[in-house]
């Protein structure tokens, strides 16, 4: 961090940047980190830590979790989060990257990052073919019976995921969607050991796809990579053939966001 030394090792964080680097600490804690934590790891006073938290709540950056005492990212965060990985230069290179994708494999390619209800579209790459089903980037979709989804639910934290479950809507899009709990959580075990995940059309009638994840450098999901099609093109196990092209091409935009 920046600063200078101080006599007990710890780096003295200048006020100005003191909200800031609270800010990335919890960031990279990538769960909801306690007022006395973050004191501890900062060597801040817990009152300045408390004001500091006190402010970004305030503001949308950051959000209480559910125990009423620790703090992850808020709304306006999340935003800024998306919003950086859709800088100008970054998105052009991704864009390139899921074209050649989406022209390889023949089939629609989309990028999807968790928001705080569901799988928001950062980008898609639309198949040449009239047969197709379009979803616009912004575009929000379930957790529970989306490729991208339960990606992202398959790579959360026992406990983390077990207190999302209790509370999330697990509402039947189609006759396939998974909506008992213990089947959801098989199911994410399966993607968590295999490494990708699939929707048998579990989202929409007619639709198959499967999704791999980017991660950070910290081996965490930032967002899913995946590949969809029309049941009449493509089902689930002639998808899974496409696999290593999207593992590949996964690498290659996790190297565009981490360069």
């Amino acid at each position: 961090m920046p600063g200078n030394r101080q006599e007990d090792g710890r780096e003295h964080i200048p006020t100005n940047l003191r909200l800031l680097v609270m800010i990335e600490e919890i960031v990279k804690a990538g769960a909801p980190v306690a007022p006395s934590a973050l004191s501890d790891s900062l060597g801040l006073p817990r009152a300045t830590i408390h004001r500091l938290l006190v402010t970004a709540e305030n503001e949308g950056f950051l959000q209480r979790d559910i125990d009423g005492r620790s703090y992850g990212p808020g709304k306006r965060l999340r935003h800024l989060s998306a919003n950086t990985l859709s800088t100008q230069r970054m998105r052009t290179e991704r864009l390139i990257v899921m074209q050649a994708l989406a022209s390889d494999v023949g089939e629609t390619c989309n990028l999807s990052a968790p928001a705080r209800f569901g799988m928001v579209y950062l980008d898609r790459v639309e198949t040449h073919w009239p047969l197709r089903i379009q979803l616009p980037v912004g575009t929000q979709v379930p957790f529970h019976c989306t490729a991208g989804g339960k990606m992202y639910l398959s790579m959360l934290r026992k406990d983390k995921l077990a207190r999302l479950l209790k509370n999330l809507d697990l509402k039947p899009q189609t006759q396939h969607s998974l909506t008992d709990p213990d089947s959801l959580l098989s199911e994410l075990a399966l993607s968590r050991t295999r490494g990708y995940s699939t929707d048998n059309e579990e989202f929409m009638d007619g639709m198959a796809a499967v999704a791999v994840p980017i991660l950070d450098d910290r081996g965490r999901l930032l967002s899913a990579l995946a590949i969809h099609a029309p049941v009449q093109r493509h089902r689930l196990d002639s998808l899974q053939e496409f696999l290593p092209r999207l593992h590949a091409a996964a690498e290659k935009l996790r190297a565009i966001v981490l360069d």
